[in-house]
């Protein structure tokens, strides 16, 4: 079932409330709630549950293994979790709730401490000896609880160990908050059905994505604030390349371009971090907790983005490089402290829970759909109403595009047909591969060019599937900038969204005020009126703006998601995303929008 209709509140166990994981709810959520209530009325061996993240998946599964214990269903609970930090923060999560986990647990040991009531390990811990895992999951009825179980595909090694020592297993209660892959690679223990076209899609048995969420107030919502701006860079035969951050380009050349932008030599990262570090300022005065992260590509960026934050900010930043025990007790110590930057090389891409986190600069090359979800979910879990988080990030069209669609719940598809170089599922080699090397790795692309100098422009907002911004090219430090840097750091939605309006729209009718003036003054002196010249990138960008505001108001008439409601113009209207489309084709969705609007009235 899907969060859609949740059942109504029921008589719960009264284990359910007082066990509920410490740090994520007092008393359970009415998703939680009709989670359970679904739960322990199929009774299956196989449960996979979707929630976005921030909505409480740890302290699902941890209410689902109490009672399951109290019960006797099972003896022993036995957590995967990616990495290293998170296997121990699931540990002290289950040690307030009263289920002792052995987080240094390896399966060669073969046993561990009768104090625990089971272990908590990696993925890859399982992939080096699955044998050892299966005896002890076949000694005691045992409920395996597979965090962010899509990593279990990560490689067709890990899926086969997953299989091998959890397959005996009394219950498997499988977690993910991105239920989709960069490839096509099965996920262990998760159903696959058919879906219209034939093709096998995952198949949740409950759901609770970001849009819901959203509406329930249970995580935040997210500003998008984009830069773009001029890349100058050198190609290894010695070319030199010009081109705009964010306009149409070649796969190869917006790669180039983007990592010509995140070069910490350049002016472009240095502009967005000092603009990311106004932003937090501001957010703070009104959570003077709040906190932001920076994700980098690699540890030598890493480095270099804490020593220019050091500069901007006046304090040096929490670096963390790896899975290192001390990179976790960094984390644990950003998280309870009031510290104002961390900059994290993946390691808090997922999982990690550090609720302070309100403003992030993604500042990665990596440009997948997973990778990106799992990013912005460190900055959406919410603490009180009024929260919003701001995120930076380079516009690219791929960014772009999972930033507008945020809200939209995806499937992981087997074996689709590739057949849009632009289609955000789009399984591409290089990316996938980057995404999963490890921080100290560096691959060939990393050095086929070398950035000359970037300039960092604001582009625009994205925020509840519209966009917001102002015509024409804005510097960064002006005061068209700070239209949006300065918005205050607590409003509802319907708040932020009116406040962005407003802001676009007053200094809209302020630039007509003094083209009226100007155009006065050539006319008493009897010069002719200047020719208008619009550059295609500001024109797409006035028809971006104008066709997800018209977006945003069908989802407030219909409460469809803005994802569904732009892939329902693609197929009625044809072309690619929103973010790559000619002027033509937005012309053509903005029309549509507009009947549909008419046949409604």
């Amino acid at each position: 079932m899907t969060r859609e209709d949740p059942p109504a509140p029921v008589d719960l166990s009264p284990a359910w409330p007082a066990r509920a994981a410490w740090g994520t709810a007092t008393r359970l959520r009415a998703w939680q709630s009709a989670a359970l209530e679904q739960y322990f009325s199929d009774e299956p061996q196989d449960f996979l549950a979707v929630a976005t993240p921030g909505a409480g998946k740890t302290t699902f599964a941890l209410t689902v293994a109490s009672e399951l214990l109290a019960r006797r269903v099972v003896d022993r609970i036995t957590v995967v979790a990616p990495t290293e930090h998170l296997k121990t923060q699931w540990a002290e999560a289950a040690e307030k709730v009263g289920i002792p986990l052995d987080p240094s647990y390896a399966g060669r040991a073969g046993k561990t401490s009768t104090d625990y009531v089971g272990v908590a390990v990696t993925y890859a811990g399982v992939a080096v000896n699955p044998l050892a895992h299966r005896i002890r999951t076949e000694r005691w009825r045992t409920l395996v609880i597979l965090d962010e179980v899509h990593h279990a595909g990560d490689a067709m090694s890990w899926g086969e160990a997953v299989h091998e020592a959890f397959d005996p297993a009394a219950r498997r209660l499988a977690l993910t908050g991105t239920p989709f892959r960069s490839d096509v690679n099965p996920i262990p223990f998760v159903r696959y059905e058919d879906g219209p076209d034939g093709v096998p899609r995952s198949a949740a048995d409950y759901t609770y994505g970001y849009a819901h969420a959203l509406a329930d107030h249970v995580v935040r919502p997210v500003l998008f604030l984009a830069y773009s701006g001029e890349m100058a860079w050198r190609t290894r035969a010695g070319d030199e390349v010009s081109a705009r951050l964010g306009e149409p380009l070649t796969t190869d050349l917006t790669a180039q371009a983007l990592r010509t932008a995140l070069d910490p030599r350049g002016s472009w990262i240095p502009s967005v971090l000092q603009a990311a570090d106004r932003r937090l300022s501001e957010v703070r005065r009104h959570v003077p907790d709040a906190g932001g992260l920076v994700i980098a590509g690699d540890q030598d960026s890493a480095r270099a983005y804490a020593a220019l934050l050091a500069q901007v900010a006046g304090e040096k930043p929490v670096v963390v490089l790896s899975d290192e025990k001390s990179s976790s007790k960094r984390i644990a110590d950003f998280a309870a402290g009031e510290q104002r930057w961390m900059v994290a090389v993946r390691m808090v891409s997922e999982g990690v829970d550090v609720p302070r986190l309100a403003v992030g600069v993604y500042a990665t090359t990596i440009s997948t759909p997973l990778f990106f979800a799992q990013a912005v979910g460190r900055f959406v879990r919410a603490r009180s109403r009024g929260e919003t988080a701001s995120v930076f990030v380079p516009s690219v069209p791929a960014l772009l595009g999972f930033a507008s669609e945020l809200e939209l719940e995806r499937d992981h598809v087997l074996g689709r047909t590739i057949s849009d170089e632009d289609d955000i599922f789009a399984a591409e080699d290089e990316l996938l591969a980057r995404a999963q090397q490890t921080q100290d790795e560096v691959t060939d692309d990393a050095l086929p060019f070398e950035a000359l100098n970037s300039q960092a422009r604001f582009d625009r907002v994205l925020y509840d599937g519209g966009e917001f911004g102002h015509a024409g090219e804005v510097h960064v430090g002006s005061e068209e900038e700070m239209d949006f840097l300065g918005i205050p750091g607590l409003l509802e939605p319907d708040q932020m969204r009116s406040l962005l309006q407003q802001r676009q729209s007053d200094r809209a009718r302020s630039q007509q005020a003094r083209d009226r003036a100007a155009a006065k003054e050539r006319a008493e002196r009897g010069e002719p009126e200047p020719v208008a010249e619009v550059s295609t990138h500001e024109r797409l960008a006035v028809l971006r703006r104008e066709l997800n505001g018209l977006v945003a108001a069908w989802h407030h008439r219909t409460d469809q998601p803005h994802g569904v409601i732009h892939n329902r113009l693609r197929r009625e209207t044809g072309g690619p995303a929103a973010s790559v489309a000619t002027a033509e084709e937005l012309h053509a969705r903005i029309d549509k929008l507009r009947d549909w609007a008419q046949a409604a009235s």
